[in-house]
Order: structure tokens, then C-alpha cells, then sequence
């Protein structure tokens, strides 16, 4: 007898995977991310690997150095800058901390950061979570079609 294969599980499946890439390219070429330490006076670039309404996994390079800023149960300030000079400003806690190598071969430290959902910021957050989910579940790729829905 052939194997059932269960369509639901299937489309959810594809679905992840095409919200994460889009994630990707959303934090690869359309949002920068920075955090602010100790009260503003340093900022560091970082990466969001992983985003969520509950919280992100964040990446540094070792090379960057600034993994004593992330210690357990520290909070750090967050930026998404969806402009050059405006951002939404969100709050994490870290949670936890590994060692890695990321997907460019670059050794690297990852934290997973539980954001503060009481801020105001985070209603923004939650928008554009909701928003990357449901263009990975309804989005076509358009495969140069010669039709015109636009003029």
C-alpha cells in the first residue's frame, strides 16, 4: 500500500519556508538592525536571523565582539530601521546564547531574545510579522508572463 501524504502538513511546510526566506530578504536588503547597549551610549549592528511576535535569534560575528553584552537575562534596545533615520524601537530579553557558524562560514554567536510585549513598539512588530506570514502563504512568483495588470 502507498504512503499517505497529508496535503495540510505539506502547504504548511512550504509555507515556513518561504516566510523565512522572505524574512531573509526583508533584513538582508530592506531593514537594517541595531541594538543600543548601556543606555544608549554604544550600538552595535546585528543580525535577525529569525523573527517572531514573541521574539528573534539575533547574530553577531565573534569577530565584532560584544557577546558580554548579551548575557542572560540582560535587556537589550532593539532599532528595526525601516528607513535611513526611522525606526521601531522594541525591547528583548536574552534567553539564550550558542555558538555557531553561519551560512557564509563566518564564526558566530546567536542569542534568542524574548521582546516585551507591553511596549508600544511592539504592536508595530506584530504587524509586520503578521504581514511577512501572509505574503509567503498568498504571493506568486511572476514567471515574465506577458499579461498586464498594471499601467
Amino acid at each position: 500500500m502507498g504512503e499517505i501524504i497529508d496535503f495540510n502538513k505539506k502547504r504548511k511546510e512550504t509555507i515556513e519556508q518561504k516566510r523565512r526566506q522572505f524574512e531573509r530578504i526583508f533584513f538582508d536588503e530592506l531593514i537594517g538592525c541595531y541594538t543600543a547597549i548601556d543606555d544608549g551610549q554604544k550600538i552595535i549592528p546585528v543580525d535577525i536571523v529569525d523573527i517572531s511576535k514573541s521574539g528573534c535569534l539575533i547574530e553577531i560575528a565573534k569577530s565584532a565582539g560584544g557577546e558580554k553584552e548579551f548575557e542572560i537575562d540582560s535587556e537589550v534596545s532593539i532599532r528595526l530601521y525601516f528607513t535611513k533615520k526611522s525606526y521601531i524601537p522594541l525591547v528583548a530579553k536574552i534567553a539564550r546564547v550558542e555558538e555557531a557558524t553561519n551560512t557564509r562560514g563566518v564564526e558566530v554567536f546567536h542569542f534568542g531574545a524574548e521582546f516585551d510585549s507591553s511596549l508600544p513598539g511592539h504592536h508595530v512588530l506584530e504587524a509586520f510579522v503578521d504581514f511577512v506570514s501572509k505574503f509567503a502563504e498568498f504571493s506568486r512568483v511572476d514567471n515574465e508572463s506577458e499579461k498586464v495588470y498594471f499601467f
